[in-house]
């Protein structure tokens, strides 16, 4: 009896491991036409400007990349620890004047530019990505962190915010740390009376 026991779990084991491979085989295959899909597998480039008939263009409707996604969680978790900084200092971001939160959008939109990749550097879909961190994050309305982004060659304030949080974020990059003098404490303290 318990060697039928046996036979019958390795019988089973058998057929498990004959549906997986099965199963790895068939999502193989499908993978080239989900990154085709996506966008992924094609430079821009070589990608027909409208999609073939019968098929939906699905670039548009894809929620993030993966890119976007690491990017998003870089630039949450280096908000957080720039806001951290700032309360450790006595300056809370969310009570503080607009001009100061501008100016943090400023700082955190220089750390985008530098941690993001050239194709995206600049672009609206990165402005988006920091409005909407700067709004949860430091109480700014996403349409006005968008005005300061466009805005930003206006002011010498606001420039000088943008390149700290580059350069900031360009070290915390390789070093994990954002240095005092980039730090946005910092940028916000150098251009601002507070």
């Amino acid at each position: 009896m318990v060697d039928g026991l046996i036979a019958a779990t390795e019988i089973g084991l058998v057929a498990l491991v004959g549906v997986l491979a099965l199963r790895m085989a068939s999502l193989a295959r499908q993978e080239p036409l989900m990154a085709q899909a996506t966008g992924r597998l094609t430079p821009p480039s070589q990608q027909p400007p409208w999609p073939p008939r019968g098929r939906v263009d699905t670039r548009s409707t894809v929620a993030a990349t993966p890119h976007d996604t690491e990017l998003r969680t870089q630039l949450l978790i280096l908000a957080g620890l720039q806001d951290g900084d700032c309360r450790k200092h006595g300056l809370v971001l969310t009570a503080a004047p607009e001009t100061v939160r501008a100016y943090s959008a400023a700082w955190l939109y220089g750390a985008g530019c530098a941690l993001s990749s050239k194709p995206v550097r600049h672009s609206e879909a990165l402005a988006g990505i920091v409005a909407r961190i700067v709004s949860r994050k430091m109480d700014l309305r996403q349409p006005d962190a968008l005005q300061t982004i466009s805005t930003l060659t206006s002011s010498s304030a606001l420039l000088a915010c943008y390149r700290a949080g580059l350069e900031g974020a360009e070290h915390w990059r390789k070093h994990q740390f954002v240095p005092a003098r980039h730090s946005l404490y910092h940028a916000i303290t150098s251009n601002a009376f507070i």
